[in-house]
């Protein structure tokens, strides 16, 4: 399941970067999910496998904190990305004609690095708080990645800052594009609603499908986790929802994009064609000079 994902991520990234016809905002933003994506399903994959070939399940104190930190990292820019995707299909649907006056390309690689910003720098503060814990013995995790919630309840000292912390980031980096997701996709459906021909309509939702399927995938399977964990207090449970939004979703992602996506499946077609289609390579080499004076010598003769 990691190779799928990375293959099916990196084709997506090969496809949009080799196609000029798809340097547009909507699949600018589409390629860096992909590569956040990868960089997601590579903080937890690479040690699951580590263990399970070792036959060992410990990791370091250090390695926890580092786990950690970029888990959150490319957790928070999975929603922001989501959410800059949602505003662009509502500008896209409900101001088409000032849709390249909005969604230039000045502001849409500003949104990714403030995204990135905001990211790293919540991210941050939340490993901090964690490192102020003290812990009584060797702990136990029931997940197969280090977890900031888990790792707070099993601490020893007064965990009262790093809940609060935790919380607002859950606020800031969930909350907000959560809510901002929903209010484009309200305008959407309003917009949608206005619209007089049938195949208009058709058309505006079928630009939001594979998003909202992502989207929807996503969000679901992150709730799952909290409330399988909350209703059951059961650590299976838990981590076959944890597996869901740290595997699967990363993996069917390209899939979604691929499959209900004309302008994806033809340049991926495009980009086969061009690789297998490639003309024979030329070698330009060089004459050697004692063959020139042997040519010369029987030209004589």
């Amino acid at each position: 399941m990691y190779l799928i994902t990375m293959f099916g991520n990196l084709l997506i990234i090969l496809a949009i970067s080799s196609d000029p016809h798809l340097y547009t905002p909507m699949y600018f933003f589409l390629s860096n999910l992909s590569m956040v994506d990868i960089c997601f399903i590579s903080t937890t994959i690479p040690k699951m496998l580590v263990n399970i070939q070792s036959q060992s399940k410990v990791i370091t104190y250090e390695g926890c904190i580092t786990q950690m930190y970029f888990y959150i990292l490319f957790v928070g820019l999975d929603n922001l990305i989501l959410t800059m995707m949602a505003y662009d299909r509502f500008v896209a649907i409900c101001h088409p004609l000032h849709y390249t006056v909005i969604m230039n390309p000045q502001l849409c690689e500003l949104l990714v690095l403030l995204s990135w910003i905001m990211s790293a720098l919540i991210s941050l503060l939340q490993s901090l708080t964690a490192l102020r814990l003290s812990f009584c013995i060797d702990l136990e995790i029931s997940q197969f990645f280090c977890e900031l919630n888990q790792v707070i309840q099993l601490a020893c000292s007064n965990t009262f800052l790093s809940n609060m912390v935790m919380y607002f980031s859950a606020l800031l980096l969930g909350g907000g594009p959560f809510a901002g997701i929903l209010y484009s996709y309200s305008k959407i459906v309003s917009c949608i609603r206005g619209m007089s021909s049938a195949q208009g309509k058709y058309k505006a939702f079928s630009t939001c499908a594979s998003h909202l399927s992502v989207v929807s995938l996503f969000y679901f399977t992150v709730l799952g986790v909290y409330l399988s964990s909350a209703a059951t207090h059961s650590s299976q449970s838990s981590a076959i929802a944890s597996v869901l939004y740290t595997v699967v979703t990363p993996m069917l992602n390209p899939f979604i994009y691929s499959l209900r996506n004309k302008d994806i499946k033809g340049a991926l077609k495009s980009f086969f064609v061009k690789e297998t289609t490639k003309g024979p390579i030329v070698l330009g080499l060089k004459k050697c000079p004692w063959l020139r004076k042997s040519k010369a010598q029987s030209q004589l003769l």
